[in-house]
């Protein structure tokens, strides 16, 4: 019995096949549809959760979005020319490379979504193009980006100023007038002063001075040391004492209090949470240096999670994690309520249980390991404060870093490049300095023997190596965990801060995002019509195999659209353009098989023999046609830029797509139809009973 059920399903018959390659396509369909409309499927979903008061909850999609153009999504366009010619030829891909690496860092600076920042040749003229889409302070964006790149080598700073006694005795006796204004603020209050008359005429804090001192509602989240005073007052009570923070001495009153009601819910209470986590990224996520591969990060994230306890969880995020800044913050988050995270990691996290470690959670930053903590009702507190400033020693030196500035800089490096250790085959950086660079490297390495030198590039730290030994003759190996990607990214921003290689401004160009909502409409009103007449044209003309034709061409479009989606594509005008001439040629290969369909009935001929000989002698013009389309495509794609690429790189995928849809699915939709019944109803096909014979 067993036998005979997987010789058949190994040997299926030729309906049986039919009917399996049907179940594939819809499979597919299915999922392009959800790709496609993931965020109206989960408004949807919410909308049915709230009326039905929570009794249906069904897991939400994952919401993924288009990546659209800066002439869709509006921004400023930017185009940089520049001057290599400083630079030794066989040094100008890497350098022109470091420059744009530098670029993109600092565009991200301003929130730019997707920003996009490429690199483009035209002879012996190297441009950047930078396109910064829903960017503010364009100036300020362009005074950034058009600094040349600094490279800096720095040393831990042993001289930390303390402060003199004067000093010292200048700010004692500052804090001391300080405590006494506040002592007489206080008395004043418990003679029974108005508390929003004295904070107007006392209180230092400009923010609040004019509204009688009134912070509003505040939880422990915004302002943890404050709320620690507060939640053992009542309200309407004052501080009997003065109460010591990091700005002065504050006087505080308890207006009212409450729990807070969740944003999303008003029938729930609002809940918060405590938390850390771990990350792993993987080298298709933006800015991620890690090099690793999305089945290597998640490989990686596996392993920790079974080593991962709530006693060593800081350690292993210390030691392991992709985010910047993880080894200082352990991964913590401290408390945070609903709204603040990405939407994967926020469900994730308010679904676990307090002092469990869960993941691994994908999110668009890479995988996620997360230790639950703690979690509480959110309570706020209506507070008003009357603040007297005091000052700190910061005040008076100044804020004092860690690392102290060299007289080693970028200027000093001649290059940087990727090397592989003799011994144990690993990569490293090699560093290689000019004569007077040489002998400043050498004074630095000698003085901080065990101790490491920090090297930024603007300022944001790069490398942190440390001194094995006094190095001498000019040149060094950074060495460490690094894969050949991690060496190459580091190398490539070394030559960034090091090579002069000056960029000017000679292009601006700038989008409204009203116009880019208004292309985006039209063109999906295009996208509409067309579809619409061209579905009327099968359907007329057809007729019955035209139906199955639009049937074919809706999944064709959802499949484009997911492709659009998950690679990702980013959408110009131009490249919705190509997207809307490509439905046109999906329904191209079509007219060709059903046409040659149509001879070979009128032949006389089986509808079964008629169909497949229609799609045989339709294969070879379809293929040959869409072929030159694909080959012209790719030289678009290759020797041109910006527009004319993106409508090449939507065109060739829409191709590719209608090649698939006309032979599989419009092919498998029509030997579902039982060949007797539709051989009774000749018309539905678009021809008479009656036929000829050959």
């Amino acid at each position: 019995m067993a036998d005979k059920f997987f010789s058949k399903l190994a040997n299926p018959s030729g309906r049986e096949k039919v009917w399996r390659l049907f179940a594939l396509v819809m499979i597919l369909a299915v999922v392009a549809f959800f790709i496609v409309a993931g965020r109206e499927i989960n408004f949807g979903l919410d909308i049915v959760k709230n009326k039905t008061h929570d009794l249906v909850n069904i897991p939400h999609t994952k919401e993924i979005p288009f990546h659209l153009g800066l002439d869709l999504s509006g921004g400023t366009r930017l185009v940089y020319n520049t001057d290599s010619s400083a630079v030794p030829m066989k040094d100008r891909a890497s350098a022109i490379e470091g420059a744009r690496d530098v670029i993109e860092r600092r565009v991200n600076v301003f929130g730019v979504s997707e920003p996009l920042v490429q690199t483009d040749r035209s002879g012996d003229i190297y441009r950047i193009n930078v396109e910064l889409a829903g960017v503010k302070d364009v100036n300020e964006a362009i005074k950034m980006i058009g600094e040349t790149p600094l490279l800096e080598f720095k040393e831990e700073n042993t001289e930390i100023r303390k402060l003199t006694a004067d000093e010292k005795k200048q700010m004692d006796t500052f804090n001391k007038n300080a405590e006494d204004q506040a002592v007489e603020i206080l008395g004043k209050l418990t003679k029974g002063g108005d508390f929003g008359a004295l904070a107007k005429e006392f209180s230092q804090d400009d923010a609040t001075k004019d509204k009688g001192g009134d912070l509003g509602y505040i939880s422990e989240s915004d302002n943890p040391g404050l709320i620690d005073i507060v939640k053992k007052m009542k309200v309407k009570e004052i501080t009997k004492d003065l109460n010591r923070t990091s700005d002065g001495f504050e006087i505080i009153k308890l207006d009212d209090k409450r729990i807070k009601s969740d944003p999303f819910n008003n029938n729930q209470q609002q809940l918060e949470v405590s938390a850390a986590h771990l990350l792993i990224c993987y080298k298709d996520v933006k800015d991620c240096e890690s090099g690793l591969s999305k089945e290597d990060a998640l490989k990686k994230i596996n392993d920790l999670k079974v080593k991962a306890t709530t006693q060593n969880f800081k350690d292993l995020v210390k030691q392991n994690s992709t985010e910047p800044g993880a080894k200082d913050s352990g991964g913590e988050l401290g408390w945070f309520s609903k709204g603040k995270m990405v939407k994967p990691f926020e469900d994730a996290v308010f679904a676990q249980k307090v002092n469990t470690i869960y993941g691994p959670v994908e999110t668009e930053f890479g995988y996620h390991l997360i230790f639950k903590k703690a979690e509480r009702k959110i309570e706020e507190y209506k507070v008003s404060h009357i603040l007297i400033k005091t000052k700190k020693e910061e005040d008076i030196i100044g804020k004092q870093s860690e690392w102290k500035n060299t007289e080693l800089s970028g200027r000093n490096l001649k290059r940087s490049t990727v090397e592989f250790n003799p011994n144990s085959g690993q990569p490293e950086v090699s560093l290689e300095f000019d004569d007077d660079g040489a002998k400043k490297f050498e004074a630095i390495t000698a003085r901080n023997v065990g101790k490491p030198v920090a090297i930024y590039l603007d300022n944001y730290p790069i490398s942190e190596p440390k001194v094995n030994e006094k190095i001498t003759g000019g040149k060094a190996v950074i060495s460490g965990s690094f894969n050949i990607a991690e060496a190459k990214l580091l190398s490539q921003r070394l030559n960034a801060g090091a090579l002069p290689i000056p960029i000017s401004l000679v292009n601006q160009q700038t989008v409204g995002a009203s116009l880019g909502q208004q292309s985006i409409k039209d063109s999906l009103k295009a996208g509409i019509y067309g579809l619409l007449l061209v579905s009327l044209f099968m359907i007329l003309f057809y007729r019955f195999p035209g139906i199955i034709a639009v049937c074919a061409l809706v999944i064709y479009g959802l499949l484009v659209m997911a492709v659009f989606k998950l690679w990702p594509i980013t959408l110009s005008l131009a490249g919705l353009a190509g997207f809307i001439l490509s439905i046109g040629m999906a329904v191209d290969a079509n007219i060709l098989i059903f046409a040659r369909l149509k001879e070979e009935l009128k032949k006389g001929k089986p509808l079964g023999m008629a169909l497949e000989e229609g799609f045989n002698r339709a294969w070879p013009s379809i293929r040959d046609s869409n072929s030159f389309t694909i080959i012209t495509c790719i030289i678009l794609i290759i020797f041109t830029t910006s527009a004319v690429k993106g409508f090449a790189v939507t065109l060739i995928i829409g191709v590719l797509i209608s090649m698939f849809s006309a032979i599989f699915i419009t092919r498998n939709f029509l030997k579902l139809i039982p060949t007797d019944w539709l051989e009774k109803r000749n018309w539905l096909i678009g021809i008479k009973s009656e036929v000829t014979k050959e």
